[in-house]
């Protein structure tokens, strides 16, 4: 049974799913606003810099490691959001694991269609390990198109042949925008937040007429084969769940060690409402834990 908190937020998600903007630039500025509404952590450091010519917020609090590193890619369909609209969720995830967060305001579509998004994702990686963070004390993490973001930036790092993170945290990912899951279809009435039709747009500004099933862009059709263990979490309500669920399955099958969870009745990146849902602050917790017990060696 739902509990009263979650079915306020399904109601209030819908509502502001059905009012959202037409435009992109209006939709950007609209979720600016709302994250200023959004709790930080207490003792959240934030330091606005630059990682070539891209801007970036390192999230530290005094207590955490120096010595390995949290590398967040924020979601919003490959167009929308940025570090500022993430930085709750990256902190929080970041507290949770015990390690500092990097998040890179990569380039967004329209105006920067693939491949921009991963060559700024590769560069903030390349960037940690110059800065001597050593690759296996490294968590790449994040949230719908951040997480097949975190994806694209492994599979490029695996072949160029250079050292994979440790670990991985994967959100409610987009790993397939040719959208052939049966739950886009399926689980229309269930998700408050995300409509297929919304998605194919949000494909068709990254992609244009690039191929939809291109590993890079499509994860889930990539040889997966070397990747360092993951962790993927999706909720039970989210017209994505087949993303996730067959990513598992495909992971598995290359040999990679794979904790996959489904949180019953969850909408699209849950972890987002911690402070509301109890479900948000376990789910963090549970990824806090993943991710120290894989790097808990160096």
């Amino acid at each position: 049974m739902k509990s009263p908190e979650l079915e306020d937020l399904n109601k209030a998600l819908r509502r502001s799913r059905d009012q959202f903007p037409s435009s992109i630039p209006m939709r950007r500025s609209l979720q600016t606003i709302q994250a200023e509404r959004a709790p930080i952590p207490e003792g959240l450091q934030v330091n606005v810099m630059q990682i070539g010519d891209r801007p970036a917020e390192h999230l530290s609090f005094a207590n955490h490691d120096e010595n390995g590193a949290l590398l967040y890619l924020h979601g919003g369909g490959y167009s929308l959001c940025s570090p500022f609209t993430h930085r709750a969720l990256a902190a929080n995830i970041g507290r949770a694991a015990g390690l500092n967060a990097l998040v890179p305001d990569y380039r967004l579509a329209p105006e920067h269609p693939f491949p921009a998004a991963i060559d700024d994702a590769v560069a903030a990686y390349r960037w940690l390990i110059e800065e001597g963070a050593p690759p296996d004390r490294i968590v790449i993490a994040g949230d719908s198109a951040g997480g097949g973001l975190a994806l694209a930036t492994m599979l490029v790092i695996r072949d160029a042949g250079e050292p994979l993170p440790g670990a991985a945290a994967l959100i409610s990912p987009w790993t397939d925008l040719a959208m052939t899951g049966e739950s886009t279809k399926t689980r229309q009435k269930d998700d408050p937040m995300l409509y297929r039709s919304g998605l194919l747009e949000h494909a068709e500004m990254y992609l244009g007429d690039h191929d939809r099933k291109d590993p890079l862009a499509s994860p889930l059709y990539a040889d997966l084969a070397g990747l360092p263990p993951l962790i993927i979490h999706v909720g039970s309500a989210e017209i994505l769940v087949d993303d996730s669920t067959r990513l598992a399955e495909r992971a598995k099958a290359a040999g990679v060690e794979v904790s996959l969870r489904i949180y019953q009745d969850m909408m699209h990146v849950w972890h987002y409402f911690a402070g509301i849902l109890s479900e948000s602050e376990e789910a963090i917790n549970q990824i806090g834990r993943f991710a120290r017990g894989k790097i808990a060696h160096g």
